[in-house]
């Protein structure tokens, strides 16, 4: 997934709504350029971050870290560490910062969001200002939950802020199921295969190669595979190339994108191939199958 960041013009239909973004996006910081987090000059000076003065905002944000280590600190809480699988709420008029490790960087995922439906919430105890740090853990459906919201943002159609605030309410009930009422007694493959789901998950865009993918996992590919088929009762790369396929399923039907760019999106570097694997899979090519969906939503 590449970076990007989007900040929302607010209307007064979205304040009547009670819940509403105001900005999203996602970031993997390299080790080299943990240093200079963040890159302020990419995002609006409203929402700069120094981690010498720190920052106070007029919103709140969630922020998702599934990837490295780093640190966080605020007015309510001491400076503690950051891990891959956490999550924190910011808070409005809360003063906090925060910055990945030089030797590790991170990866984030964030939301801000205001309304009067969020601040009910708080006063309530669901989440608590004292209390801003989740150790999620590596959720899968939060990730696909993002990963929809990112799309809804792209393709902004008629409606799309209250779809994106439900979308983030969704989140907030995942989050809250985590923490509250499940219980993980996960051995340690099953954590390893979570996690391997995710990085492939997050780098659907990037690569094919699952070597590549999993190679920040502490075990040997080979370890791997044979904890992932026993798992999950498929191997690695049948995963993967499933998971590739879906995601272009979903393109096919929510956008107008050609097939070309939806290879391109999913890892495929030739839309012949692609197209070969998904009639295969689906018995229909990438074409047919969209024409197919259209002609039955047609009224």
């Amino acid at each position: 997934m590449k970076n990007f960041s989007k900040y929302f013009t607010i209307t007064s239909a979205e304040e009547r709504w009670g819940l509403y973004l105001t900005t999203t996006g996602f970031t993997r910081i390299e080790p080299a350029d943990a240093k200079t987090y963040p890159a302020n000059k990419e995002h609006p000076s409203s929402y700069s971050l120094t981690w010498k003065s720190g920052r106070v905002l007029k919103e709140f944000q969630l922020v998702y870290i599934t990837a490295g280590n780093g640190v966080f600190e605020s007015s309510q809480v001491p400076l503690r560490n950051i891990d891959g699988g956490t999550c924190f709420l910011l808070y409005p008029g809360t003063w906090h910062r925060y910055k990945p490790l030089e030797t590790s960087g991170w990866t984030e995922y964030w939301i801000g969001f205001k309304g009067y439906y969020p601040e009910q919430l708080m006063r309530k105890g669901f989440f608590q200002e004292d209390k801003p740090v989740i150790d999620l853990g590596i959720d899968e459906e939060v990730l696909i939950l993002f990963q929809k919201l990112f799309m809804a943002v792209d393709q902004a159609q008629p409606g799309y802020p209250q779809i994106l605030s439900a979308m983030l309410m969704e989140i907030f009930a995942r989050i809250h199921t985590r923490t509250y009422y499940e219980v993980q007694h996960k051995g340690q493959d099953e954590n390893l295969v979570v996690r391997a789901k995710f990085l492939m998950r997050e780098a659907i865009e990037e690569s094919n190669n699952i070597e590549d993918i999993i190679k920040e996992l502490p075990v040997s590919y080979s370890k791997f595979r044979k904890v992932f088929k026993q798992v999950t009762g498929e191997s690695p790369n049948q995963y993967y190339l499933n998971l590739r396929l879906k995601k272009a399923m979903t393109l096919l039907d929510a956008t107008h994108l050609s097939v070309n760019e939806i290879a391109y999106q999913t890892g495929f570097e030739s839309v012949f191939y692609f197209s070969k694997l998904f009639k295969k899979k689906n018995g229909l090519s990438p074409s047919a199958w969209r024409e197919q969906k259209n002609q039955v939503s047609k009224p």
